[in-house]
């Protein structure tokens, strides 16, 4: 057999080998005792060589949430437990002749030389359990800059990081080539400087604690920016459903709304959005939901006298009593606010405009009673444009809307301004009788519900709804760029605190720091916010959160796009698509 073949490729391999680390290395290289050249790039190199007695766990996180480049590495390298033990046994027999002879010569007990036997003892005992390993531990950081001086100033932010945290590192001098070979991607130990550790604390300075931010069932929300994990959830399995989105206009919010409700949807979750701008129409259109508008001129009709089906074990009377309640609210919206006399006229008048007909009363009712009630003509003169006046075709008509769709949306854009929370009080109150008549899963999602939470009323009814939706199996999802009108409001954070998910998108300079105190975010997560790129934030779930990125597939990209320039590419491409079908014969 003639073996030249194979050498010729032994040779080839090492030329292939040889001309890739040409590509790879930098083209200039400097040495020095405390930092390397690359190219005009600086590196330094750190080791981590003293611990604690006790770290928490993630107690690196803030060195990985550093705004700097660093490049991290980790060797753990695993000692045989029989040795460890041998070893542990004359650690333990030292330090217990080392008591005795304290205690022989009377002196006084010293608190860390027992606190080290307990925890020898402690470690002996896990390990003969098979409860714990022993490894020898190096941990290794590479910091960068442009200059000496950049590299001083970010060695003095790592250090005091650590410091802080009793943990103790020092720079390789004079090992600056073989520490930043132990920081590539070679899993080579060029530096072997380690310390002797267990399980626990190496599990500890694991720096991935997110990586568990997910559950076994649910829908995909987007890709954890620190490790490119899934994060899954079913907001269903929470202690609630509910979700609020905050970002600025163009960060992403209702992209990633758009994306749970296709996705959603695939799982038989029922839909119903109230939206301000008409962002969920292509959406709606698009899979066959139904597009409702509501305006002065819109032959849809809402009546928020209309009640709800009472339940099994539920008092008419009591259902009728929180509908009276509803609608003083409302009215209260609807006039600018209510003195206490007129509260209590609106009360009574309510509750007579009901006894006063036997089938569901409308807002002409309600005038016809407080036109005969002494003290309400300045009531029945407020009331007029919405009975009889410019506003009438809105509020006074029997409602003639019925869902039968799996994705509802109402639009309430080509409703004038200073209406606007006025509709969406009363899509609102539609929509709860609506849940509470039939139970099934549901996800409500209220678009720039700041319009909302600008009065009291409107603010509590939304509030009222997070509250109870879990027991409707309702779950709301509450979006706002206005982020301080909505944590302003006296009912903002309590929404806030009764959502199990929460979204943080891009945020601007005006509000990042009403967010960064009312999340508690580290300054390095206030910057992650002020320059984060669309589709990317933060995501909460619970007291955990991590970096998150939305990530949509082509196909759900062009149907909840929200980029003008893009809608009017598929809007192009349809019309091409429609002409050349015209043309066949």
């Amino acid at each position: 057999m003639n073996p030249m073949p194979f050498n010729n490729n032994q040779e080839n391999i090492r030329n292939a080998a040889s001309a890739l680390r040409d590509i790879l290395a930098p083209a200039a290289l400097e040495i020095a005792p405390g930092f390397l050249r690359l190219n005009k790039k600086l590196a330094r190199v750190f080791f981590v060589f003293n611990y604690p007695r006790f770290l928490n766990t993630n107690w690196f996180s803030e060195v990985i949430n550093l705004d700097k480049t660093l490049d991290i590495s980790f060797y753990i390298h695993p000692i045989d437990t029989g040795s460890a033990l041998k070893n542990l046994r004359k650690k333990v027999a030292e330090v217990e002749s080392e008591l005795a002879m304290r205690d022989e010569k009377g002196l006084v007990r010293d608190p860390m030389l027992e606190t080290a036997y307990q925890d020898l003892e402690d470690l002996r005992d896990k390990l003969q359990q098979a409860r714990e390993k022993f490894f020898k531990f190096g941990l290794y950081i590479t910091i960068y800059g442009n200059s000496l001086e950049d590299l001083d100033k970010i060695e003095t932010s790592l250090r005091s990081i650590l410091d802080a945290k009793l943990v103790y590192s020092k720079a390789a001098i004079y090992q600056q080539d073989s520490g930043f070979e132990s920081t590539l991607p070679l899993a080579t130990d060029k530096l072997a400087i380690n310390t002797a550790m267990n399980s626990s604390p190496i599990a500890a300075t694991f720096p991935f604690v997110s990586s568990d931010l997910t559950s076994d069932s649910g829908i995909l929300y987007g890709i954890n920016r620190h490790n490119n994990s899934l994060i899954l959830f079913d907001r269903f399995s929470l202690e609630n459903a509910n979700t609020v989105i905050f970002g600025k206009s163009g960060g992403g919010k209702s992209y990633a709304a758009k994306l749970e409700i296709l996705r959603s949807l695939m799982f038989g979750t029922d839909v119903v959005i109230i939206d301000p701008e008409n962002e969920y129409q292509y959406l709606t259109e698009t899979i066959g939901g139904a597009f409702i508008k509501i305006s002065l001129t819109s032959e849809n009709h809402l009546n928020p006298f209309d009640l709800p089906p009472a339940q099994e074990g539920e008092n008419p009377a009591d259902i009728l009593r929180a509908n009276i309640i509803n609608l003083v609210g409302l009215l209260r919206l609807m006039f600018g606010g209510l003195t206490p006399e007129e509260d209590a006229i609106i009360d009574s008048a309510v509750t007579q405009t009901y006894a006063s007909r036997d089938t569901t009363p409308t807002m002409s009712d309600l005038k016809v009673v407080l036109d005969s009630m002494a003290g309400a003509e300045s009531l029945s003169l407020r009331l007029e444009k919405y009975v009889t006046g410019s506003y009438a075709g809105f509020l006074n008509n029997p409602t003639n809307v019925e869902i039968k769709n799996k994705l509802v949306d109402f639009s309430i854009r080509d409703m004038e301004e200073e209406l606007r929370p006025v509709a969406m009080f009363i899509i609102l109150h539609f929509i709860w009788n609506l849940v509470r008549s039939e139970l099934k899963k549901r996800i409500l999602m209220v678009d720039e519900a700041w319009w909302l939470m600008k009065n009291d009323d409107g603010a509590s009814f939304l509030f009222g709804i997070a509250k109870r939706a879990r027991k409707y199996f309702l779950g709301v999802t509450t979006i706002t760029q206005d982020v301080n009108d909505f944590l302003n409001s006296s009912y903002g954070k309590p929404i806030l605190t009764n959502s199990s998910l929460q979204f943080l998108f891009k945020q601007s300079p005006t509000n990042i720091e009403t967010v960064q105190k009312t999340f508690n975010l580290t300054d390095e997560e206030k910057f992650l916010l002020l320059e984060s790129d669309v589709g990317e934030g933060l995501f909460f779930a619970g007291s955990k959160h991590v970096a998150i990125k939305v990530i949509a597939s082509y196909t759900e990209d062009q149907i909840i796009t929200s980029d003008p320039a893009q809608l009017l590419q598929i809007e192009q491409a349809k019309k091409e698509l429609e002409k050349a079908e015209a043309m066949i014969p």
